[in-house]
Order: structure tokens, then sequence, then C-alpha cells
């Protein structure tokens, strides 16, 4: 990028913000149970109309098998000319609990110099910082670009995955920007290259006709919520490594580490707790399988009785590495579960989401072109890193276009807190990627 073009996309930042601000304002969570549907309409048409003005022909909302709408358009380049696809989603997680947000989620607000609002980041920073590459390379943009906004991928249900095989005409590519990861740390330029796969279970123990009383039958009655415990602790060892039988726990991440002090800041580890697992915890991220139990079905504390609990349930997540089968890995936690349930109780289990694990593009022209440009911007080699996340599209893409590039960038670094209250974004990542992104349009296209 020429020092004109960085003084093009500084003096954009205003109307970055503006952007900005305007998306956040939308609701659109795509969950008509949480809000109105009429949000994510909004949202779908907001991004149409603004991709349009940068003179994107045929920009329309596609609807997809889960109800939600993909935003797809193209902006054609010279005749030969390579083309690059930019993924971005436009719906939303929840705010979650209100109370807990300094600021009003819905509203951008800036706060020691960062932007606060549900979605500021995680994805409507990087369709701002896509919008503000493209106004900096104005006419002179030397590729055909195509975009792809999908309309439900915080409630994973799948819309997008199921539309991109039935329309790959559409959106084949050369290269594809899947812009909704981060920088290691914000100045930090990295490719995502690496994301686990993850395979959800629900395991339900059984034990009792119904709830009896502890003092008189306690001891000899089989208590399905100590049963549920029993296995759950079988999945960990005493370092708190996963011990899934039949899953490898043993790989080592061969990129640039997560320095174990940057993590407990970045995770919010409470002074004198220790991380858990043995190994770097790039390997624990990035290289190894995780469980997870994400709730818990049993009497709460608040309103239990003196009863033997009859029943019990989990909902646990697995989350597996490039190199291991999720689907299998799903099949190897449900088998485990069954060999160590104590006392004969019933057990039944389940199975959830699967998403593959998926391995981005390490090397090609488009690689090198977006590693130049990372570098001519922060002034720093480009980090290779992993995400431990889960984005099934990544497989869907890889499988539909097998010869195209597909790397992993955006603005959500750690500090941006995205599913959390107090989401935000460093303005400055904004800036700095939509110049990368520019540069990067610039080398693929030979102009640079």
């Amino acid at each position: 990028m020429t020092d004109t073009a960085l003084q093009d996309i500084s003096a954009l930042m205003p109307r970055a913000r503006n952007d900005l601000a305007e998306m956040v304002a939308f609701r659109s969570v795509h969950d008509a149970a949480q809000f109105p549907p009429a949000e994510c309409d909004r949202m779908a048409d907001w991004v149409i109309g603004a991709f349009s003005e940068l003179g994107f022909s045929d920009v329309a909302a596609y609807p997809t098998p889960d109800g939600s709408k993909a935003v797809c358009g193209r902006r054609q380049g010279p005749p030969g000319a390579p083309t690059v696809l930019l993924y971005f989603h436009h719906d939303v997680q929840p705010p979650l609990d209100d109370d807990a947000w300094r600021t009003p989620p819905w509203e951008l607000t800036e706060v020691d110099g960062r932007w606060y609002g549900r979605g500021a980041a995680d994805c409507k920073g990087n369709i701002a910082m896509h919008l503000t590459a493209l106004r900096a390379l104005g006419d002179d943009l030397g590729v055909t670009v195509k975009i792809v906004g999908e309309g439900s991928e915080e409630q994973g249900t799948g819309g997008l995955e199921a539309f991109v095989p039935l329309h790959a005409d559409l959106l084949r590519a050369d290269a594809i920007l899947v812009c909704d990861a981060g920088n290691a740390a914000v100045g930090e330029p990295s490719l995502t290259t690496s994301l686990r796969g993850l395979a959800n279970v629900v395991v339900t123990v059984e034990t009792l006709a119904g709830p009896v009383h502890s003092g008189m039958f306690g001891g000899a009655a089989p208590d399905a919520l100590v049963a549920l415990i029993d296995i759950l602790a079988t999945l960990h060892d005493e370092h708190g490594n996963t011990t899934v039988r039949g899953l490898d726990a043993s790989q080592t991440w061969s990129g640039a580490d997560y320095p174990a002090d940057r993590f407990r800041t970045d995770a919010g580890v409470l002074d004198g707790v220790d991380l858990v697992g043995t190994g770097r915890v790039g390997d624990l991220l990035w290289a190894r399988p995780a469980l997870t139990v994400l709730g818990m079905d049993c009497p709460p504390v608040v309103g239990s009785s003196a009863a033997i609990p009859p029943t019990a349930r989990a909902r646990l997540n697995l989350r597996v590495p490039p190199g291991t089968d999720a689907v299998e890995a799903q099949t190897a936690l449900i088998e485990h579960l069954r060999a160590v349930a104590p006392w004969h109780v019933r057990i039944s289990c389940e199975r959830e989401a699967a998403g593959q694990p998926f391995t981005g593009s390490l090397s090609g022209p488009a690689v090198d072109a977006m590693s130049a440009a990372m570098k001519d911007v922060y002034g720093r080699d480009v980090v290779r890193q992993g995400q431990g996340g889960s984005i099934p599209l990544c497989t869907v893409l890889q499988q539909t276009f097998p010869d195209a590039e597909i790397m992993l960038l955006g603005v959500e670094e750690p500090k941006c807190l995205i599913h959390a209250p107090n989401e935000s974004v460093d303005p400055s990542e904004i800036e700095n990627m939509a110049a990368v992104e520019a540069g990067f349009l610039r080398r693929f296209a030979g102009r640079t």
C-alpha cells in the first residue's frame, strides 16, 4: 500500500465508525424466540445497500434452508483477473445478560479508545473493514471481488453450509478470505491456519422410577446425579487433560505458541488458579481434543429437597483437532460414556452437532500476497496461529472449491470478548486490517 492509500483509509475511519454504529443498532440475532426476524432482514438490506453503493452488481439476499438470508454479489474486475471471495456474517450473538454490559449493547459506544456493542467485532467489525478497504481502492480494484454474508452463523443451523454446494458458480473464487477471525493481539498480524472441529453429545442417566427420600433409601438406592458425576470425572485426568478413550491427546502445535501469561489474562483466569493440561497452551488449544461440560440438568440448590435424584443429564462439547474425524470422535465419546457408567445405570446418549476440523492454506500466491500485505502494514512478520473454535463452513468451502486458497483473518483479537457481554473492537484493527485487505487485493492483482 502506498502512503497515499494508507492516508485514504485513515480518512475513511469516521465513515467506518458510522457504518458500524448503524450495523450494531440492528438486533440481528437469528432466533425468532429472542428477537423479531425483521431485525435480521433490515440488517441484510443494509448490507445490500452498502455494497451496491460500491459498484457491486446483482447484490441480493438469497434464502437458505434454515430460513436465514445469505447476501451475495460481485464486482467484476478486468478480463482474466483472479477472483477473491470475501466472507462475513451479519447475524450476531444475543447480548446475554444486559445487566452485565457497561454500555448499551445495541448502541456503539466508545470507552477508553475501544468501540463497544454487540457485533462490534464479531462480525460487523469485519464488514466495516471490507467496506473501508474497498472504498480506499475505489475503481483501482484489479480483481473480481465476490461477497457472501451469512445470516445464521452464530446459531450454527447450517443454512449457508447447505447453500454453498448448490450455488458453487455464484461463489467460485481463486482466494477466499474468511473474515471471522483476528490477530493474536492488537498489532500482531496473524493468519489462522487451523480450526478444531466439534462434536456435541447429551448424556442422560436414569436409576429410579422417581425421586425417593434420602433418609429412608439413601445408602442403597442409586443416585443418578452421583453416577453422572462419576462418569464425567473420567473425561479428564488429575492434570486436566482430556481422556476420552480412543482419542489421541498427545499431539503438539507446530506454529507460534500462545504465551501462558497472555492466555491467563485473555481468558480471565483468577489469581492462584492453575491452567489445566500438560504441554504448551498452543498444544492444548489447537492440537488436542478438549472436552467441556456445557450444562447439566439436575436439582438446583435453591428449592432442592432431601430426595435422591432418579435422573440427571449433561450436555458435552468435544473439540477435535485437524487429523481427527469429528463423527468418529463423537462415537468414541459415546462409547466411553457407556463403558464407564457405574452400577449398570441406564444411560442414553444423543448426538448433536458434529463439525469437521479445518486446516487452511499454508502456501500459494494468495497466501504470499496476504503475508506481504500484513508485513507492509504492521511492519512485522505474520504469525500463524490456530483457533480452538469451529467454523464448519470452512470445511464446506474447502470441499466445494478444492483449488481455492482459504485464509482466516479479521479484527477479532482476544480483548474483543466476542460472544460475551461488553464485546468491543479496537478501531486500529479495523483501520490496519482494511489496509491489509486493500494491499492484498492490489498484490494479488499484480498491481504492487
